[in-house]
């Protein structure tokens, strides 16, 4: 299926950066690749805080969105990235209220590390499968919205709902949805092309 989206990630101040830079490249590398193969049109992605202007971001990285709540266009598909950030948005109703509206008509929902917990918290992701960062697993069982917090895996999908887990996961879950709208080819074709294939240094000690 090649119709061309909307994506909207929305950002915050202590986002994490990875979380939203890492899938930001897939998306947009996706669209160089279908342009330079078929000339097709782009998926546009867009940056959204709720007021707009500018958000600063974990480690210090400032971004400029494109639009607020009130300017965003109608989205195929949401992104919540994690980071420090996400622990106040859980109490913050205007940005929960925005992203359950959002989101009920989107194809694709879906958030990166404790974006999780925004989507839990809001309703897209409550009574859903889901995961999230190593480090918050429990913490977010403890909150009992979703039916079931898996660990050990990079993305969970359910039904239109994906969750990553902590970070880099981003990644790996928007290259399987790029697959899931352009061909498990193209987007083998995106990751060859980023040149992503990890291979770390050292070895995590666990």
């Amino acid at each position: 299926m090649s119709t061309e989206r909307t994506i909207g990630i929305l950002l915050f101040d202590d986002a994490e950066e990875l979380d939203f830079v890492g899938p930001f490249e897939v998306f947009t590398m996706s669209n160089e690749v279908r342009g330079q193969q078929s000339g097709a049109a782009p998926d546009r992605v867009v940056f959204i805080s709720e007021r707009g202007g500018q958000v600063k971001a974990r480690k210090g990285m400032r971004v400029e969105t494109d639009h607020s709540f009130e300017t965003a266009p109608k989205l195929d598909v949401l992104l919540v990235p994690g980071g420090q950030g996400t622990r106040a948005l859980v109490e913050h109703k205007p940005l929960l209220a925005w992203v359950e509206r959002v989101a009920a008509d989107c194809e694709w929902v879906t958030s990166v590390c404790t974006g999780t917990l925004v989507l839990t918290a809001a309703g897209p992701a409550r009574g859903k499968r889901v995961t999230t960062h190593w480090g918050f697993i429990e913490a977010l069982r403890a909150r009992g919205e979703a039916s079931e917090v898996v660990e050990n895996i990079r993305y969970v999908r359910d039904g239109n709902l994906v969750t990553s887990a902590g970070v880099s996961a981003g990644i790996d879950m928007a290259l399987w949805l790029v697959g899931q709208w352009h061909s498990p080819a193209h987007a083998r074709v995106t990751q060859r092309a980023m040149e992503y294939d990890p291979a770390p240094p050292y070895s995590a000690d666990v």
